[in-house]
């Protein structure tokens, strides 16, 4: 009698196909991944930028001065703002530093009140375009 006997595991060609599709993959993967962490990354900028919205120009308004008001968040995990100007125009510029993603390190995100303007806020930014938010 001859009997054959059952194939047991995996042949070094199936696995080596499945080696390709993981490589596949995480060649897919990790590029989006980076993008996505840079967005975050990106984005505390705008917050912290936004949050000093109110307390900017009630002080500039107030005061007559383009200073950050007492107790504002100015420094954040991914970087730090800078406030600069004077009544007729006043920026805050978040710049952004390590431990930030190297996609957005150096770069900057600012908004600007100019409290005689029909829409005193503007934002202006220099984060690449796939990271940039659409509100500014």
């Amino acid at each position: 009698m001859n009997m054959q006997k059952a194939q047991q595991g995996f042949t070094l060609i199936e696995l080596m196909i499945v080696v390709a599709i993981i490589g596949i993959l995480a060649a897919i993967a990790i590029p989006a991944y980076s993008d996505y962490t840079a967005k975050a990354q990106a984005s505390e900028g705008f917050s912290l930028l936004d949050g000093l919205k109110t307390p900017l120009s009630e002080n500039v308004d107030a005061n007559g001065t383009c200073a950050a008001p007492t107790g504002a968040v100015v420094t954040g995990k991914y970087g730090a703002i800078v406030i600069t100007g004077d009544t007729t125009a006043c920026v805050a510029t978040f710049t952004y530093a390590a431990p930030a993603s190297a996609k957005i390190i150096g770069a900057t995100s600012a908004l600007t009140y100019t409290p005689a303007a029909a829409n005193p806020w503007s934002c202006a930014s220099s984060l690449p375009a796939g990271i940039k938010p659409a509100s500014c």
